[in-house]
């Protein structure tokens, strides 16, 4: 299997040479000592743009070489490693389609590079609203009746930003909605963070790639052998402006890209290449399964499963709920316990995203767990819906763009006393980062809510520095 970045890297490794370049570790010769044993594998071919080694930002030789092969597996035009994560794609790929003023097409519950993306771009977004997931109790995908009639009111809008797989792995096939984009001649930007694996076909989830879109990114280091950080853009349209896209990589990535991170695409995609090429994917199936009957077996935990037909569930992902009526941070703190962390918790619900491999060495850690002590701690008379974000409007949008909101100057309010007021900063459960209150946004009273239940169960909250202390962040309208 071709790995040309790693290969070299390797072999300049074995060149034993005297570095007299940046960076200053000096291929592991100089670190602080008592780290030196854990970093000196890695650091000894964390090298920079040497001859022979290419240049990320000009890419010709080994870099170009592993991008391609990259691209030939995807079976893009083009695949371009990123080192700044799917963060860094989001916004290249925002920036490349809209001006300041001009109206983007976006799903609600995006991440929120995605709305930081939409932010520095100077476009006002239209929110497309998603279904939520009776089962799941989370958002999921927009369907095509909101996303037709968004066209007809919007046919001028310059792109639209879809997320396909959710966070728990929930995902549609594309096909039609982006046919019907297509004919009004706007190209779809897709964030298939956690899709990276879709190639694999069923019954993983069909890839925005195959459905057709403009722009996929994905963070091959969600659920393929990558290191953080490592992800791909994936380009394959007439609609979006190659030049333009790729230009605003080299604006927004770092002009020291990690030559360790970009290796790692490399062998995580000559990972999955090997397991298309051998057939490995019916094996993975199987642990996977194993795993999933194993927990289900305790009878502790009730796996969620959608019942919407449209919907495919990721194998990779397995969402539980307890059987003894835990909170799903209350799941979370008992796996810890026993050493197992888990992906996110919310208030009803722990996700756990499982390993691409056959090896079943989970479920004999898992054997090491007395399930037993799986105990309630309480049922919890209300338990709010996490990140549901239930809207009456399937199309929605600011009232003032964000070049207007930094006219207004912002307080501090009681969040009891919100209702109606403007969020000035975005209100981020993480995991998943998935904004509950984006800046602009009115606050409602189910927000109000949902935050104050988010809050009080423990839920990480980025954002908003105030919230912990019963306070928020909002526009002072007057001027």
């Amino acid at each position: 299997m071709k790995t040309p970045l790693f290969t070299s890297l390797m072999e300049h490794k074995r060149k034993n040479s005297l570095s007299l370049h940046v960076p200053g570790h000096k291929n592991g010769s100089v670190f602080f000592g008592p780290a030196i044993k854990i970093y000196k594998d890695v650091l000894s071919f964390d090298f920079t743009e040497l001859t022979g080694l290419d240049d990320l930002h000009h890419a010709e030789g080994i870099i170009y070489e592993a991008e391609q092969l990259t691209a030939k597996l995807y079976g893009v035009k083009d695949t371009k490693f990123l080192v700044n994560g799917s963060t860094v794609g989001n916004l290249a790929m925002i920036l490349a389609c809209c001006r300041p003023g001009e109206t983007i097409l976006v799903q609600r519950n995006s991440h929120k590079s995605i709305i930081n993306g939409i932010k520095l771009a100077g476009a006002r977004p239209v929110f497309l609203n998603p279904i939520i997931d009776e089962r799941l109790d989370v958002p999921s995908y927009v369907n095509y009746e909101t996303i037709k009639i968004a066209l007809e009111t919007f046919p001028f809008a310059k792109a639209i930003i879809l997320t396909n797989p959710n966070y728990y792995g929930l995902a549609i096939d594309l096909t039609s909605i982006v046919n019907l984009v297509h004919s009004y001649d706007i190209p779809v930007l897709v964030d298939e963070a956690h899709g990276a694996h879709f190639l694999l076909g069923k019954p993983f989830p069909k890839s925005a790639i195959s459905a057709g879109a403009d722009v996929i990114i994905q963070s091959a280091h969600k659920t393929l052998p990558a290191m953080t950080m490592g992800s791909y853009l994936h380009f394959n349209s007439t609609l979006v402006n190659k030049e333009k896209l790729f230009y605003y990589l080299t604006v927004l990535q770092s002009s020291s890209p990690s030559y360790p991170i970009m290796a790692s695409l490399d062998l995580a995609r000559a990972f999955l290449q090997e397991i298309v090429e051998k057939g490995y994917k019916d094996n993975i199936l199987k642990n996977l399964t194993v795993i999933k009957e194993y927990l289900h077996a305790t009878g502790k935990f009730i796996i969620v499963n959608s019942n919407d037909k449209h919907v495919y569930m990721d194998p990779l992902k397995l969402t539980i709920k307890s059987s003894e009526g835990l909170t799903g941070l209350e799941l979370l703190h008992f796996f810890e316990k026993h050493n197992i962390y888990g992906e996110l918790s919310d208030p009803t619900k722990l996700l756990l995203v499982l390993p691409l491999s056959a090896e079943d060495s989970i479920v004999d850690k898992l054997k090491n767990v007395n399930f037993n002590n799986v105990k309630s701690l309480g049922r919890r008379e209300h338990i709010a819906k996490a990140n549901t974000i239930q809207l009456t409007e399937f199309i929605s949008s600011l009232e003032k763009s964000y070049s207007e909101l930094e006219e207004f100057k912002k307080q501090q309010v009681p969040l009891s006393e919100s209702l109606g007021l403007i969020a000035a900063e975005s209100i981020v459960p993480y995991p998943p980062g998935i904004p509950l209150i984006m800046e602009g946004e009115r606050i409602t009273e189910q927000l109000i809510e949902q935050l104050t239940e988010l809050v009080r169960v423990g839920i990480n909250i980025q954002g908003d520095k105030h919230i912990r202390t019963g306070n928020i962040l909002v526009y002072n309208e007057s001027r």
